[in-house]
């Protein structure tokens, strides 16, 4: 598998703080998002390729596995098993004598057997090479309602039902990977992983972009010249608004913190945008007319 540099990806330095990583990903994702370049073939890719460089390092652990073993780091656990099993056995073998330390040649050899090349130690020493499972891929669709809480859903994989969490916030073309949910290992080799797309449709009266969240909502002409108090639906419930009177068509109102959940940042949401369009009324009686024409003659 061919070294991907997720620093280069976010534009960032390895020295970079998890503010640094947060902010560098938060204005790629913006810039990239598939519902905001329809026509770039290129910006699906790079959105994907974005969310897989964050996952990896806004997580502490995952992120100080990939420093060290770069490629390879998910397999940073097997190695650093191995290791230990080699050094106790050094150890009992020795009557308790010191061990060397590991060295990133010996991590390519290990790997190379583990995963296939046939070049590594152990393969000179007449082991079955071990072989990594497949890595499977699927799509989860679904609508602004759901993305919008954290819920559970089951998947069937290869005839396993896989019961996994989906996090408030989930971007339409994100990727999430479920480690060792994939392919079976070869000769005792670890799982693949699965690949989850996630696929959100916008909602019928709501549109978002990002975090934010945005929405028309009509006035009736009588409210919007005196004034009152209106009720909404949100994707969180009914919401009250008072109306100010003289209110123009096109009015923008924002209700901060109304919007879409920020992604695995739990009581973080954006905003919520309305703008008010005004109904005319019709059919209009004559009597009703002649007291519109009267305020007109009296402005």
């Amino acid at each position: 598998m061919a070294f991907i540099d997720y620093y280069k990806i976010l534009g960032i330095e390895k020295t970079a703080s998890p503010k640094d990583v947060k902010n560098a990903y938060r204005k790629l994702a913006r810039k990239y998002h598939p519902d905001l370049n329809p026509n770039n073939k290129d910006a699906k890719t790079n959105f994907q390729q974005i969310n897989e460089a964050n996952e990896v390092l806004s997580d502490p652990e995952k992120r100080k596995k990939y420093d060290q073993y770069g490629k390879d780091w998910e397999h940073a656990d097997d190695f650093e098993r191995q290791q230990q099993q080699q050094q106790s056995q050094s150890s009992g073998a020795r009557g308790g004598g010191f061990s060397g330390g590991s060295s990133q040649n010996d991590f390519s050899d290990f790997f190379e057997s583990m995963f296939g090349g046939g070049g590594g130690a152990s393969a000179g020493r007449g082991r079955q090479a071990k072989y990594r499972g497949d890595d499977y891929t699927t799509e989860i669709q679904l609508d602004l309602v759901e993305a919008y809480k954290t819920h559970k859903q089951t998947l069937t994989v290869n005839g396993n039902n896989i019961r996994i969490t989906i996090p408030a916030g989930v971007e339409n073309g994100q990727i999430i990977k479920i480690t060792g949910h994939g392919g079976p290992g070869v000769n005792g080799g670890p799982n693949g992983d699965l690949y989850i797309t996630f696929s959100v449709s916008n909602h019928s009266t709501i549109k978002r972009l990002g975090n934010n969240l945005y929405c028309s909502v009509e006035l009736d002409l009588y409210t919007a010249v005196l004034g009152g108090e209106i009720t909404i639906d949100t994707l969180d419930g009914k919401v009250k608004l008072k109306v100010k009177p003289e209110t123009q068509q096109g009015t923008k109102v924002n209700l901060k913190g109304k919007g879409f959940p920020v992604y695995k940042n739990e009581g973080q949401y954006g905003d919520l945008q309305i703008t008010y369009s005004i109904k005319i009324p019709t059919n209009l009686t004559d009597k009703q007319k002649k007291l519109f024409e009267e305020l007109r003659n009296s402005l």
